[in-house]
């Protein structure tokens, strides 16, 4: 068992802890003008942080946010959206953040999904509810006094469409208080310099950049995810941790090695990568260029049931694998009858807690679960003979080819292995003769061909997992957390067959 389990294991449950709110105003008697949160030019000192949410907190009590509202945040990354967490808190209210750039339609199915009274954003828009700032709550009140001490209950809301496309919100089954496991879980320490370069609405960041700052670790925000910036201000500011995804990792990979060269890297001892499956020829890249002990993985959803953690040094002994199961964890591959399988055998992924309370509760949506406790989030894959969990893809993504299944994450790895490949996206095309095909939407380098890509994946993929049509396009296919609409861009390709 690695370190990070072992150090789980040992956690138990504090009696009273602090409310989120009371932690921040501790860190701030503490540390006073020390900066805690950094993004571009703009930098708040601990004792700032604290002052100007507890003047916003007040701003949304006079807006009418009460103690176990929903609050939708829907701002870009910046010191604001963490000012709305925190005046959330203060308040009592759950933290629901979603993207800032969803279409109006989309905002006001979630919004009313929540029935939160108001909407944080930086521009006003229509969705029948109060739109304000960060700046008008702020103009609202001048006291940036302690308030009276609030427990939301819950942490956080985030939203998820799933395979479904219908939103949901995914609401934490932790309270607004202290959780010592969230930060020895990812390796933080006070003396920690964050930098997050993911977008915060995502379940990832949050639950890495808040446990950051809970212990006391300083966070260096990034706008949006940029190659190169990445290594600059990892340079600059002397960071510590690092949060990635594979887009992100394989973005930097592709820089020039002269580029990537220049930047000095020694200060960083930890980087952590999750939220999709990472290539394998990527991760080995990576874990030769920063060293061992540093590259780090974790596997599970934003509902929290189960993880599995996997440092670099068990990765390359289990060449693949997204890791075992954290101690209060298990987690299995069951066939379409709901049979457990014998391990090494695919399946759809299971998992449950041994003991311990809900992790979540979904508005929205129903659950996937078997007799026993066991619930899914859709994925495909295996467990090894040691406990190792390997996956294959989601299973509403699954490509039936004339009767053999097709992982589309395991032919967008071989695509985007080539050179001359950024992004990837397979998804399944009807076809009369053998149920679906393959096709391949692609956004290249300039000089790549068809005739080169159909080259490369004849040396990795056998024939019926080879793309029968390749779509090359202009514009990033996944966004900076690495997702991608999947469904969407299947749709489109299927409305334009049948026009």
């Amino acid at each position: 068992m690695n370190e990070i389990l072992e150090a789980l294991a040992r956690l138990t449950p504090e009696t009273n802890p602090p409310s989120l709110g009371a932690l921040l105003a501790e860190t701030a008697a503490r540390k006073g003008e020390q900066w805690a949160v950094r993004c571009g030019d703009e930098t708040r000192s601990w004792r700032d942080l604290h002052g100007r949410t507890n003047r916003i907190a007040r701003g949304l009590a006079l807006r009418g946010v009460k103690h176990g509202d929903y609050l939708t945040i829907a701002l870009p990354n910046g010191i604001g959206f963490i000012e709305a967490f925190y005046a959330a808190w203060k308040i009592g209210a759950v933290p629901q953040p979603v993207s800032w750039r969803l279409p109006v339609s989309e905002m006001k199915a979630i919004v009313d999904l929540a029935n939160s009274p108001i909407v944080i954003a930086d521009a006003p828009f229509d969705i029948g509810r109060p739109v304000v700032s960060i700046a008008d709550l702020l103009a609202l009140s001048d006291d940036d006094g302690d308030l009276p001490d609030a427990v939301s209950p819950a942490w956080k809301a985030p939203t998820s469409g799933g395979s479904t496309g219908r939103p949901k919100l995914i609401v934490a089954g932790q309270p607004g208080v202290r959780m010592e496991a969230a930060w020895t879980r990812w390796r933080i320490a006070e003396d920690d310099v964050v930098l997050m370069p993911g977008p915060l609405y995502h379940n990832g960041p949050i639950v890495t950049a808040f446990p950051a700052l809970w212990v006391g670790a300083p966070v260096v925000v990034m706008p949006r995810f940029d190659a190169e910036e990445t290594l600059r201000l990892i340079e600059k500011h002397r960071a510590t941790w690092v949060y990635l995804v594979p887009t992100m990792m394989s973005r930097i990979w592709r820089l020039p090695e002269e580029t990537r060269r220049k930047y000095d890297l020694s200060s960083l001892r930890t980087v952590w990568h999750l939220a999709a499956p990472c290539p394998i020829w990527l991760k080995e890249e990576w874990i030769g260029w920063l060293g061992p002990d540093i590259v780090w993985e974790l596997y599970g959803g934003t509902e929290g049931v189960a993880a599995t953690v996997i440092s670099d040094k068990e990765w390359l002994a289990h060449r693949g694998s997204v890791g075992s199961p954290t101690p209060n964890s298990e987690i299995e591959a069951f066939d379409a009858g709901g049979r457990m399988l014998p391990r090494g055998e695919t399946g759809e992924i299971f998992m449950r807690q041994k003991q311990g309370p809900a992790t979540y509760r979904y508005l929205g949506a129903e659950t996937r679960a078997l007799d026993g406790g066991w619930e899914s989030i859709g994925d495909i894959g295996w467990v090894d003979a040691d406990g190792y969990l390997y996956l294959a893809d989601r299973r509403t993504d699954m490509i039936l080819v004339g009767g053999a299944n097709v992982y589309p994450a395991e032919v967008e790895a071989a695509i985007d292995e080539h050179p001359l490949v950024l992004s990837s996206c397979v998804i399944g095309i009807p076809d009369d003769d053998l149920g679906n095909r393959v096709h391949a939407i692609v956004q290249p380098r300039a000089g790549l061909t068809r005739d080169a890509l159909d080259a490369h994946l004849a040396e990795r993929l056998v024939a019926y997992k080879r793309p029968r049509g390749v779509e090359f396009v202009d514009s990033p296919l996944r966004d900076d957390a690495g997702k991608v609409r999947r469904s969407q861009l299947r749709e489109e390709r299927i409305a334009a067959l049948k026009s």
